[in-house]
């Protein structure tokens, strides 16, 4: 005798809510939730086809580029993303190595990956933190909030998306937007740094606090790091870099807006009334 299938409580559900929270999960693995508890309709029985219909000719398909495999240890994939990064002439090539390599686990969970955007000629190179969940489900740099705050921050001073080139620190999402393992940053870091070497900037900001670390390679707290212009150094030249705090984090922290508009008029005489 089937049993009668009575629906969950309302306070089973918000455990189950809870336990998400905890757990940081905010993305469902599928785009439309399915109901196990309903069964499958069968599928229907394959329709017979005529003898005068002509058989479908497949066209061959196209030949799909190689992918760059994982390496056995972290050094070894380290190491796989320098040789993959240094490989490429262009930013268009640089895109299609990272499209292809598997030496990051970032890419096994995140569901876009998100390079840059923008004008490649640009004088102001903004790098930002890993992308976050607008980021990654849109596949865009700086969506979302943020990414209006942005906008609105480049337009204070003159400036607009299609004026700078942005790109994040890491092009994969970190689930629940964790922070970066030291395998992760040191994989990923060949990548954007061959980026900064082929815009080759005037200026470079650093927006948040794991761009800036990861970048200047330092272990300084974010409110001590910004405002200050420093060296970054490509290995042809040096190019001078300022941190700034990320606009995620004026939407929880509007009082530190002031602290950025500094940053920003700061880069305004940088440069120089010119773009």
């Amino acid at each position: 005798m089937a049993r009668e299938f009575h629906p969950p409580s309302p306070e089973a559900l918000a455990a189950l809510l809870d336990w998400y929270v905890a757990n940081e999960v905010d993305v469902a693995i599928e785009e439309e939730a399915v109901n196990r508890l309903v069964p499958r309709a069968a599928e229907e029985p394959p329709q017979p086809v005529g003898r005068d219909l002509p058989l479908p000719v497949a066209e061959p398909a196209p030949r799909p580029q190689p992918m760059i495999a994982t390496a056995a240890s972290p050094e070894a994939d380290a190491f796989a993303a320098r040789e993959a990064a240094m490989s490429a002439n262009s930013l268009a090539e640089l895109d299609d190595i990272l499209g292809r390599f598997e030496g990051c686990a970032l890419k096994m969970t995140a569901k876009s990956l998100v390079t840059a955007e923008g004008n490649p000629n640009a004088r102001v190179m903004l790098i930002g933190d890993p992308p976050g969940r607008d980021e990654d489900l849109q596949g865009e740099v700086f969506a979302g909030p943020a990414g209006t705050l942005l906008d609105r921050m480049l337009a204070a001073i003159g400036l607009a998306r299609g004026d700078v080139y942005v790109a994040p620190i890491v092009p994969w999402r970190p689930p629940g937007n964790r922070a970066l393992t030291p395998q992760e940053a040191a994989v990923c870091r060949p990548f954007i740094e061959r980026r900064i070497a082929l815009v080759d900037p005037d200026f470079l900001v650093f927006l948040g606090a794991t761009a800036a670390k990861e970048l200047l390679q330092t272990s300084e707290g974010i409110l001590r790091l910004r405002g200050q212009w420093r060296t970054y150094d490509t290995g042809n030249r040096q190019i001078q870099a300022m941190a700034t705090l990320h606009p995620s984090h004026l939407l929880l922290q509007p009082i530190q807006k002031r602290l950025v508009w500094r940053d920003l008029l700061s880069l305004k005489v940088a440069l120089g009334g010119g773009i």
